[in-house]
């Protein structure tokens, strides 16, 4: 949502000035405000937080506090898919331009994008760059269940790193709460890391003090990129920054579905469904078993009172499961369910 534009407003709705928060604030309480009082505060017609009232142009009524939610939380939700899309695209841009002739020319220390062909490479690239980093690591880590191989495998570096003070934060799917070996994981690094989770992140990737990163170049993560262009950094960091706002602490539980007898977890299913995903692929992003999603489609379907995949499409499109969560205030369907939901 753009802001008013002016050296006095330069603000969207997400972040109101001072005097828009005090006009806003009183419109909602009273129901209206004179048109005269909205005269210092433009901002607030131009991002539709008022608008006049049909019944007396010379009040302005206040669009609900529920609605600007809803707007706000889809444009985000929208940057953040975009982002998304262009970091695969990215990275398929730099497999491809890596294939013509990395291999070929030995690449210098320091280059702005290095190819590590190998998990031994890979390992000592990683290692170099945990003891040069001083103040701050970011991870996103995709997949379910951290197993314990996995967590181990870097623990050493982590370990080494909370020795000298530095800050990691670590994104997970929502998947990797059940796991006890990451929760053992955060316990062992006590306050120098943080973990956060989401329905579903981007691929694995590694930044170390916001200079240098580390992600996947193939499918089974033998090959890596490391990239020390500062423009792409900042792009991987600002990637990063919006998942990290919009995601979750592991400490903290997940948020109502605003549907009885839907869970999160369906809730993700059934907006990657929307968007038209074969199971496999929904499995693979959520980072759970085909067989587990399908168990989850088959209750989605049961809560919803879906006949068959093409009527499931419609019920997760009337009861709102089709993109961002809304504000139940807002939500148009109410699905059946057993008189004692589980909540499960």
């Amino acid at each position: 949502m753009a802001g008013h534009g002016t050296d006095r407003h330069p603000h969207g709705a997400d972040r109101l000035c001072d005097a828009g928060d005090r006009v806003y604030s009183r419109a909602v309480r009273r129901g209206r405000v004179p048109r005269e009082d909205a005269e210092a505060v433009p901002c607030l017609v131009e991002l539709a937080l008022l608008h006049p009232d049909p019944d007396d142009m010379g009040w302005l009524v206040p669009t609900s506090p529920q609605e600007v939610m809803t707007r706000l939380i889809r444009g985000v939700y929208e940057e953040v898919s975009a982002s998304r899309a262009r970091l695969g695209d990215a990275v398929a841009a730099f497999e491809w331009y890596a294939g013509l002739g990395g291999r070929v020319q030995a690449q210098a220390e320091g280059a702005a994008i290095r190819v590590l062909d190998g998990l031994p490479r890979i390992r000592a690239a990683m290692d170099e760059a945990t003891e040069a980093c001083t103040s701050e690591v970011l991870t996103v880590q995709p997949g379910g269940i951290r197993r314990e191989d996995e967590l181990s495998e870097g623990l050493h570096r982590a370990l080494e790193m909370r020795r000298r003070g530095v800050r990691m934060r670590d994104l997970y799917t929502h998947v990797a709460r059940h796991g006890q070996g990451l929760h053992n994981y955060m316990e062992m690094m006590g306050g120098s890391a943080e973990a956060r989770t989401l329905d579903e992140v981007v691929e694995r990737l590694i930044l170390f003090d916001r200079k240098v990163a580390f992600i996947p170049a193939n499918d089974d993560r033998t090959i890596a990129l490391e990239l020390r262009h500062p423009a792409l950094v900042d792009y991987l960091v600002t990637v990063f920054e919006r998942l990290w706002r919009l995601a979750i602490p592991l400490a903290a539980p997940l948020p109502e579905t605003g549907i009885d007898g839907i869970t999160h977890r369906e809730r993700s299913i059934a907006a990657l469904l929307a968007e038209g995903h074969q199971d496999a692929v929904v499995a693979e992003r959520l980072g759970i078993s085909v067989r587990t999603c399908r168990a989850h489609i088959a209750r989605l379907s049961e809560t919803l009172g879906a006949a068959s995949r093409t009527q499931l499409g419609v019920r997760i499109a009337q009861a709102g499961l089709d993109g961002p969560p809304r504000s139940p205030e807002l939500l148009p369907f109410s699905a059946p369910g057993p008189e004692s939901p589980t909540g499960r």
